[in-house]
């Protein structure tokens, strides 16, 4: 089974967080902000990983960053060497008036290209520059190579929204195991 746990602890924040790639996209989160945990929901639900996660802290900023870098190490932990998976995914997603795509590379090198064409200061509760630096701090401590931009929308949570469910349906391309899959997916060799 690829589960991992992974408690974080610092003078800003504690977070716990659990992760099964192989889940049912179960989900039980506690992190103060609304809309994060309406993200973290929606990632699970499309992804169909089960994800428990839990954050106390003293700011939004910090909970919401150091949320997606314990989230990130799970995920990277749960993969191991990553031998067997199909480490590519990508996905389009509309919600509403919004559509957004996401492509992923589990290739162990974090890179980051995200465009959400968000308009306003807050969606709902939570700042949207934390709504970007979520995805960043992700794909950091995941070790992944990911790319998340919109298309078009006139709502900024539709646009979000759009955007998590593409990152997830990503995710569970690229986490999903080959049955034709000898070691790890590279030309190299290794990642």
């Amino acid at each position: 089974m690829r589960t991992e746990e992974v408690y974080r602890k610092t003078k800003e924040t504690e977070v716990k967080v659990k992760v099964n790639l192989d889940g049912e996209g179960k989900v039980a989160v506690a992190t103060g902000v609304p809309f994060l945990d309406h993200m973290l929901t929606s990632l699970a639900t499309h992804s169909l990983i089960d994800i428990s996660a839990s954050v106390r802290g003293d700011l939004v900023h910090h909970m919401v960053e150091d949320l997606a870098l314990g989230l990130g190490e799970a995920l990277n932990k749960a993969l191991g060497t990553r031998e067997g998976i199909a480490r590519f995914g990508n996905a389009a997603a509309p919600m509403d008036d919004s559509l957004a795509f996401a492509a992923v590379d589990l290739v162990k090198r974090p890179y980051f290209k995200i465009d959400l064409k968000l308009r306003g200061k807050k969606v709902e509760d939570m700042p949207t520059e934390d709504i970007v630096h979520f995805y960043e701090s992700l794909t950091q401590t995941l070790q992944a190579n990911v790319h998340i931009f919109v298309e078009y929308g006139g709502n900024d949570h539709h646009k979000a929204e759009a955007a998590t469910k593409a990152l997830a349906l990503s995710i569970r391309q690229a986490i999903a195991i080959d049955l034709r899959r000898k070691g790890v997916p590279s030309s190299k060799g290794a990642i």
